[in-house]
């Protein structure tokens, strides 16, 4: 999984004062999302985060599922978020789920009660949100804060009982309407709903909001640093109020880091839930989308993904960062990984009229040039081909060195090849073309007689593999980010083309990575390939215009 001690950021710097203090004796963290979408990449650096600090101070990480809004939350989700994890290359030492501790929490919410420092409240969602005043203006007390403790209690356990409709009633924590943090000003603590959840059926119909229950699960599981992005830093406070005043026997701390924005994509759950809901994308693992099962059904790997995010670091500010800096990442892994062979995307025939109509050889190539230890394969030849469309012009520019009526070029691994003749379709598009061969030029015979400027690849007729290839860009267009966003999305983020692959790859399994020469690194689809049809992901281009 690679060594990340060496690493230091102002978190770890955090924990080792709190080792040596001893107010820390184990280090416990946890990654805690809520199962109503799919993660995504800014989802993995937080991933990595918890579980690779919590490694390096020989510490665990739990996964819990925050599991209080029953109306969004789905098992597929939860399903999902494990095998991402895992993919990632993590493992869980608990897992939990929000809902396993809800008595407890109901128990600490009767607390509040007792305390004085909760209540039963009649209004409305609006009409809590019209008096929580503003940034500049208090708020205003509602008329059912001082409701008696008894009261409360009785109202409270007929909330529990079902007596009540969905938003009749909630329990707001009793702080002060005017404090300065919006989000001390009495937040409401549960809520009804009349839903059944995931885990717990319909035991409940009142559930705890997700600001009063994500401390008390993280004190429960004993997690020493909680850490999190910097959009929960406004409600440390009330983080710190549930634990101290729920009377917590573990004390948790909460610290938070920037969170990962990609440029080019989508980085909102909401809104990839409405491009996955609208079919604007092949579901949630659609190769286009910034989820984890997105970006592993393209073909990007774990280890790229952990690299790409240490590299990023912990920092507190957060900002885009530059899609082409994951691109990056996976060349830099592929490169040392992925086989190279050879294929067509868009074909163009070649007749060599000059090479017995019945003869196949096989030809020496590496797997691939950079790492010699991958050896060697052989690759059939013979009297017809297909080259790429792009490496031919009937009327070449001046420094174009591929292939034109009367010029010579080499084909990779193989021989010289001069086009003599151009057959064309009735519309006057070429379809063919007839050319003639050197047999003195082989690859690796140690030819000098002459040289040519222009090397190009191919792929054996007879021998050729059908291909899908699927080609991408980038999901949404470079325009601001006012209307809606399906009106930004890229009409041209994906492009279907159909061409042919060398021999050699007719058993490339679901997840095979391949680098093709001059186009890039691609993968085998798992949700569409075939044995009987091939269909190829683009992950990435060979060349990045990034600095």
């Amino acid at each position: 999984m690679g060594n990340t001690t060496n690493s230091s950021d102002f978190i770890r710097e955090i924990i080792k004062e709190d080792l040596a203090a001893g107010r820390v004796n184990q280090v416990v963290t946890r990654f805690p999302p809520e199962p109503n979408g799919y993660l995504h990449i800014g989802h993995a650096k937080s991933i990595c985060i918890n579980f690779e600090i919590a490694k390096d101070f020989n510490g665990k990480t739990n996964l819990r599922f925050d599991d209080t809004n029953p109306l969004k939350e789905d098992v597929e989700y939860v399903n999902a978020i494990k095998e991402d994890v895992a993919w990632l290359g993590f493992e869980w030492n608990g897992l939990f789920f929000a809902s396993d501790y809800f008595e407890e929490m109901y128990d600490r919410a009767v607390l509040l009660i007792k305390k004085g420092l909760a209540f039963v409240d009649d209004l409305s969602a609006e009409e809590i949100r019209q008096t929580r005043g503003s940034l500049t203006e208090p708020g205003q007390n509602s008329p059912f804060r001082d409701r008696s403790v008894e009261e409360n209690l009785d109202l409270f356990d007929r909330m529990r009982k079902g007596e009540f409709k969905d938003g009749e009633k909630v329990l707001r924590a009793k702080i002060d309407m005017a404090s300065p943090n919006i989000n001390l000003r009495d937040p409401v603590i549960y809520r009804i709903s009349h839903a059944t959840h995931h885990n717990t059926g319909d035991k409940w119909c009142i559930y705890p909001m997700y600001a009063y229950a994500h401390p008390l699960e993280d004190a429960i599981e004993g997690v020493s640093h909680s850490l999190c992005t910097l959009e929960f830093k406004d409600q440390r406070p009330l983080y710190d109020w549930v634990i101290r005043e729920c009377e917590m026997p573990h004390v948790s701390h909460q610290y938070e880091f920037g969170r990962l924005s990609l440029t080019d994509t989508i980085m909102s759950k909401r809104y990839l839930k409405k491009l996955v809901d609208e079919k604007v994308v092949d579901g949630w693992d659609d190769p286009r989308m910034p989820t984890i099962s997105g970006l592993r059904r393209r073909g990007f790997t774990p280890e790229a993904i952990r690299a790409f995010v240490r590299e990023l670091g912990v920092t507190v500010g957060g900002g885009d960062v530059d899609y082409r800096q994951l691109e990056h990442f996976i060349r830099e892994d592929l490169k040392l990984k992925a086989p190279r062979t050879m294929g067509v995307v868009r074909p163009l025939k070649v007749v060599i009229t000059n090479y017995p109509e019945d003869q196949v050889e096989m030809l020496d190539a590496e797997v691939n040039a950079e790492v010699p230890e991958m050896g060697m394969k052989q690759i059939p030849f013979s009297r017809e081909l297909y080259i790429e469309q792009d490496d031919f012009m009937e009327e070449p520019p001046a420094k174009y060195h591929r292939l034109y009526p009367g010029n010579e070029v080499r084909l990779k691994h193989a021989y010289f090849i001069k086009c003599n003749d151009v057959v064309k379709d009735e519309n006057g598009n070429v379809v063919e073309l007839h050319c003639t061969y050197d047999s003195e030029t082989k690859s690796g015979s140690g030819f000098t007689g002459r040289k040519v400027k222009g090397t190009i690849h191919w792929v054996d007729a007879k021998s050729a593999v059908p291909a899908e290839y699927r080609l991408y860009d980038s999901l949404l267009t470079g325009e601001p980010a006012d209307g809606d966003l399906i009106d930004r999305i890229n009409p041209n983020s994906l492009e279907v083309v159909h061409g042919y692959v060398a021999a050699d790859l007719k058993d490339a399994k679901a997840q095979d990575k391949f680098q093709f020469f001059r186009h890039g690194y691609f993968n085998v689809d798992p949700k569409h390939s075939t044995d009987e049809k091939k269909v190829f992901n683009l992950i990435v281009s060979l060349k990045s215009s990034f600095k």
